[in-house]
């Protein structure tokens, strides 16, 4: 009986792409990294202050209310935060996800397997297990609200990929540029799923006429890029007019973000040409530093100054909702991604890049359970930003996140020398013509 052959190119997970897309994740994940720290400095930040002597100061900020009540735009600071500057880090978002469809690893139906399993699994197990944990602890409690608690089921789905990248910088790890690639695009099929919860399943009503406005400005965005008129005044025009119409709507205001990013004009043979820089690509380079940079950290600085002292912390940890987003963070996440991973290699017969073990792919699932941006502004969704449960939530992230982020450090640094090996060959570059050689050889 003759052996079974080798898993050729075609059925390797997670096998090195070209070098075009490791440069492009690259320079992408450079500005995220810096984004992230930036992120964790501003988060830390609120916490200090908001558990100070001035704690009442951070909260007046917060909530100091700016804006015409004319036009339904008295918000709170707190709230310009999640609803406004968040619309773009989820515009953003729209255009990586566009890019993915178009031209990156979901545009071929093999390849968007692997992220798009790993991603569901990764968002259905957190919320499986934060059910099953919340009502496991109010079994036989006839007091307990239940069901309001259960309106945060959402908050343990959604990875951050700018604190996960923070993660990989702090702890020092050579990742695999596959690897990274994996939860790049892990984390954008994430925020759409994310977006797409959040506006199903957190509207509570629908003012459809404010909705079918909104088809004019986006129609408007749209016309503006295919002319290639990318002057940021005249395209934040149309922007801002669809983010009105959207958020008079009633749904959430990042949606309009998402669907902004999504009318990004997007061409195969630009993205793949090495020497052309396409209409997204420019777009979201000009965007990104302002997302990660600016508005992302504005928005943490604002949802995670949360009062530890006094009581807030003992009251987190017998609150049923923040144990199931700890626990959802932490074991969901990780469970579900190597689960939905394992399962496409089990079903599809495929094996592992030969780099690549599944330790590697463990230590990926559980760096996925930092979760942030997303699960706060859910968390805000579900209870009401500022409300007594909303901190109990804020709390819980926080510490899920953190548990996650070390256990993902204890697991990554056992294989970081074989890490460092694997970099080495791929940035090794002895005919110096600007290309790892590495990219140049068949595999």
């Amino acid at each position: 009986m003759s052996e079974n052959p080798s898993p050729s190119k075609a059925t390797r997970l997670l096998s090195r792409g070209t070098w075009r897309e490791a440069s492009y994740v690259a320079d992408l994940l450079r500005t995220e990294t810096v984004g992230g720290a930036i992120l964790l400095l501003a988060a830390v930040a609120a916490l200090v202050w908001a558990n100070s002597p001035w704690r009442d100061a951070y909260a007046t900020l917060r909530d100091t209310v700016v804006g015409p009540s004319s036009l339904h735009f008295d918000l709170s600071l707190g709230t310009w935060a999640a609803d406004g500057l968040l619309a773009v880090f989820f515009l953003v978002a729209g255009i990586e996800l566009k890019r993915e469809f178009v031209a990156g690893d979901l545009s071929d139906r093999r390849k968007a397997a692997l992220p798009v399993a790993a991603a569901v699994c990764g968002v259905l197990l957190p919320a499986v297990l934060f059910v099953v944990t919340v009502l496991a602890l109010t079994r036989g409690d006839s007091s307990a609200d239940v069901g309001g608690m259960l309106r945060g089921w959402a908050i343990p789905t959604a990875t951050d990929i700018a604190f996960a990248l923070a993660v990989l910088a702090v702890i020092g790890t050579h990742l695999p540029s596959s690897l990274r690639s994996f939860l790049l695009t892990l984390a954008v099929v994430d925020d759409l799923i994310a977006i797409t919860i959040i506006a199903v399943f957190y509207t509570e009503t629908v003012k459809f006429l404010w909705l079918l406005a909104a088809v004019v400005p986006l129609a408007a965005w749209r016309l503006l890029l295919k002319r290639k008129l990318t002057n940021p005044l005249l395209l934040a025009i149309p922007a801002l007019l669809a983010w009105m119409f959207v958020h008079n709507s009633g749904v959430h205001a990042t949606v309009a973000g998402v669907l902004l990013g999504l009318l990004v004009p997007v061409h195969r043979e630009a993205e793949d040409d090495p020497n052309r820089h396409s209409l997204a690509e420019r777009l979201e380079h000009r965007i990104r530093p302002f997302s990660a940079g600016f508005a992302v950290p504005v928005f943490a600085f604002f949802a995670a100054g949360v009062t530890v002292v006094g009581g807030g912390f003992a009251g987190a940890v017998t609150d049923p909702v923040a144990i199931g987003v700890v626990v959802g963070l932490v074991a969901g996440k990780a469970i579900g991604v190597f689960g939905g991973t394992w399962a496409v290699a089990r079903f599809t017969r495929a094996e592992l890049d030969e780099d690549l073990s599944w330790t590697d792919v463990f230590g990926l699932s559980v760096l996925a359970g930092v979760g942030f941006t997303v699960s706060l502004l859910v968390g805000e969704l579900a209870f009401g930003g500022g409300s007594e449960r909303d901190d109990h939530v804020k709390l819980a992230v926080l510490a899920g996140s953190l548990i996650a982020a070390l256990l993902a450090t204890g697991v990554l640094r056992l294989r970081n020398t074989h890490y460092r090996d694997v970099h080495a060959r791929e940035t090794e570059d002895r005919d110096l013509d600007g290309i790892p050689d590495v990219y140049e050889q068949p595999r």
